[in-house]
């Protein structure tokens, strides 16, 4: 194991610059904004450096996963049920029976991310993508804080 010396690459960090991202969910599910971010980074001429997420909620959650096959989301979404069931005898039940259950599935996934941005392009692979996960049943707007740290064109 050894890192390339040719893949080392510099850059002064001239900026950050940050947007808000409201995302409108139809209920639980995972709902892809790779786009949008990938958006901002355009609007804001990001070059190298880095693009920060954070979701302003304690019921969702931010990931990076596959976004090529939709199997993949709905069998996420079945795991996450299972290892944080509405039926689990859970003392805090004020907000509904899928409250509780939210919380522990967005302490699992992370409210944050953070995404390479080199020659202007998030350094996603091949089928990755970025999704807000939401855990609520209801639809709710979720936002999503956006930063960009790094140089420009």
């Amino acid at each position: 194991m050894a890192i390339d010396p040719s893949s080392i690459h510099t850059t002064r960090v001239e900026t950050i610059a940050a947007a808000s991202l409201s995302v409108e969910t139809s209920g639980e599910g995972f709902f892809e904004i790779t786009r949008e971010v990938a958006g901002f980074l355009e609007k804001v001429k990001a070059r190298d450096g880095a693009v920060f997420l954070y979701v302003r909620h304690t019921s969702a959650s931010l990931v990076i996963q596959e976004n090529a096959d939709p199997d993949v989301r709905t069998d996420l979404l079945t795991a996450l049920r299972r290892l944080a069931p509405e039926n689990a005898g859970w003392v805090h039940a004020v907000e509904g029976p899928d409250d509780m259950p939210a919380h522990v599935k967005s302490m699992l996934n992370g409210v944050s991310l953070h995404v390479p941005v080199a020659h202007g392009k998030m350094a996603l692979g091949t089928w990755q993508g970025i999704y807000l996960a939401e855990h609520r049943a209801q639809p709710h707007r979720r936002e999503v804080m956006l930063q960009f740290v790094g140089a420009c064109a």
